[in-house]
């Protein structure tokens, strides 16, 4: 779906640099998702967004399902005629920025209430991927606002107990990440069919696929509030149906049952402490029942030993 556009004045930049120097800074265009329930913390983020220096931005702010309240000025603005959900949302706004005359090097997906603590972050995570041009995607450490809490959620790999010890990654923290636009445009953007959930997975296997790999830029930080999603009986639904479809996409078909044999297990503990077995179950059932409608494209038994060696194998 395609939604309305409404083109930029200039398009939003917050470097002074002019000339030629100005013309050879990385582009870096920013996706911003809204459906207008937090204003003000979509305020606060925008303001910490255009203090980065060093880069060159292109804004794009999507109206999942309405018009955006809050919109930086010069930025490009999609309006969506109804929620296609975050990954679909996203790749709304990557397309409306592919379009542009001088299309951006680099995409950085922002969540609405996600804040930069420097100036300088969107430009060191650049020069990050510039360090490491084996990776698709670089993102940073994700904490709360205090700048210390991280959630295991958020640390990229299986060993979580270190979130400030940087490295190659299998998975990814999917409202604060930067990928390379080629590599995005390779692997056709984010699964919108996923809706909500886990599209993060969906999207690193591909990456992956096409021979890249993931960085975490620990030692660079950025701010979320900290909340958990599995205080939504959607998310337990959601989570549930997405992880079939995930597995059913991108793994070998023997992997298949040992990843949902897992997953399944993993869910029915989380369940006895924290509930949602039903909704649970139910998404199980919704993602098996439709799994067949989804784009399979397993990866390669090399790729399953690349993510394997590099810390995740495909079951987990």
């Amino acid at each position: 779906m395609t939604g309305t556009r409404r083109p930029a004045a200039p398009l939003a930049t917050t470097d002074p640099a002019q000339g030629q120097d100005r013309v050879q800074r990385p582009v870096v265009g920013v996706v911003l998702l809204t459906m207008n329930d937090r204003p003000e913390e979509e305020r606060a983020s925008q303001a910490t967004l255009l203090a980065q220096r060093g880069v060159e931005m292109r804004i794009c702010v999507v109206g999942n399902g309405c018009t955006p309240d809050v919109v930086p000025a010069g930025a490009l603005t999609v309006v969506l005629p109804e929620n296609l959900g975050i990954p679909g949302g996203r790749n709304e706004g990557a397309r409306a920025l592919a379009e542009l005359d001088l299309p951006p090097d680099y995409l950085f997906f922002l969540d609405n209430d996600a804040s930069f603590p420097g100036p300088n972050v969107l430009a060191r995570l650049v020069a990050e991927a510039g360090q490491h041009p084996e990776a698709g995607y670089v993102q940073p450490r994700l904490t709360g606002p205090d700048d210390t809490t991280t959630p295991r959620r958020w640390v990229p790999r299986l060993r979580a107990g270190d979130p400030g010890r940087p490295g190659t990654v299998t998975s990814m923290t999917e409202g604060v990440v930067l990928v390379r636009r080629t590599v995005f445009d390779q692997v056709g953007g984010w699964c919108a069919g996923l809706f909500l959930y886990h599209e993060g997975f969906d999207i690193s296997y591909r990456i992956w696929a096409r021979g890249f790999t993931g960085w975490y830029a620990a030692g660079l930080r950025m701010h979320h509030p900290l909340s958990s999603p599995s205080r939504h009986a959607l998310f337990h639904r959601l989570a549930a149906r997405n992880r079939v479809w995930v597995a059913y996409r991108n793994l070998p078909a023997p992997l298949i049952p040992v990843y949902l044999a897992v997953w399944t297990a993993a869910t029915a503990v989380r369940a006895i402490r924290g509930g949602g077995a039903r909704e649970s179950w139910r998404g199980f059932r919704e993602g098996w029942a439709g799994r067949h409608d989804q784009d399979r494209r397993p990866i390669s038994w090399r790729t399953a030993w690349r993510l394997t060696a590099a810390g995740r194998p495909p079951v987990l």
